[in-house]
């Protein structure tokens, strides 16, 4: 076998029919099917197993197209590390980004443009649990995500801790600047997130952590939205200061909440044990001097 071949059977588990993997292929069915037929008879297994119009992989076939996505992955490494031009300056940077956002982002890659003019981007945005996984899977090299999480096989650049704030429309009294979650647990929260993800588990976390019930009576990962809400007094939330930077001029009271009770740790990650592309490199390195000041 070659890499061709693990290729072209890449594109026939994918597609699951001959004609459709021939035409992303860009070659004719009948060469396809007889390397498919030379893939079977070399390693003396059935590969796949037709299914009505249709081809499902066999266990061997599993095992193979397990391989040959890191062969190929492997080779395109290679080839991305041979050909990429010596600092960077022709690069692409891509990078995933928090749902809540990094407020810092824009003015960091304005600074990086600057200094790598030719660079190409693509920026995804997700939640963080989704960007590790994005990572992993080299759709894109960098990510800024928020913690805590899984971080197995990954490299970790802490770049900053956030504070959470409280927030109520203005229809509610003021309170002290800073708040404790004993005195929120009384006001009917809505979340900025849903459950299982990252912040929706930073701040049921903390209350359990005090032993204390919030009374959680929604949740909207629509910041627009929640914002909006608020605004009308349908509820209070806690949110990120990111929110509120990114989000100003709603008429709000924004309450800072103690630092020892609730705090989200934001940080750079990368794929351990991996070629990083010299532009994401060169990324890392700005986005760590600037984490030093």
């Amino acid at each position: 076998m070659d890499i061709r071949q693990l290729r072209y059977f890449i594109a026939i588990v994918e597609e699951r029919k001959i004609s459709a993997a021939a035409e992303r292929l860009h070659i004719s069915q009948p060469p396809l099917s007889q390397h498919l037929k030379t893939m079977e008879e070399e390693l003396g297994s059935k590969l796949v197993e037709r299914s009505g119009k249709y081809f499902e992989v066999t266990e061997a076939g599993k095992a193979l197209y397990k391989y040959a996505l890191r062969v190929t992955q492997l080779m395109e490494e290679a080839k991305m590390e041979v050909k990429e031009v010596g600092d960077g300056v022709n690069g692409r940077l891509t990078i995933g980004i928090n749902t809540f956002s990094f407020v810092e982002l824009p003015e960091l890659l304005n600074e990086f443009k600057k200094l790598y003019p030719r660079v190409t981007y693509k920026i995804q945005q997700n939640e963080s649990a989704h960007l590790c996984k994005l990572v992993r899977d080299r759709i894109v090299e960098l990510a800024i995500i928020r913690m805590p999480l899984e971080l197995d096989n990954l490299s970790v650049l802490h770049l900053h801790s956030e504070p959470f704030y409280f927030i109520t429309s203005k229809k509610q009294k003021h309170l002290n600047d800073e708040i404790s979650l004993d005195d929120i647990q009384k006001y009917p929260l809505i979340l900025p997130s849903t459950e299982g993800l990252g912040v929706h588990y930073l701040i049921k976390e903390a209350f359990s952590r005090f032993q204390l019930h919030p009374n959680i009576v929604g949740e909207c990962s629509d910041i627009t939205l929640l914002m909006d809400l608020i605004t009308s007094d349908f509820g209070a939330s806690i949110v990120p200061e990111t929110i509120l930077k990114r989000h100003k001029g709603y008429p709000i009271h924004a309450y800072k909440i103690s630092s020892d009770a609730l705090t989200a740790s934001v940080a750079l990650i990368w794929l351990k044990n991996h070629y990083l592309s010299k532009t994401a490199q060169n990324f890392v390195e700005l986005i760590r001097e600037v984490a030093m000041k």
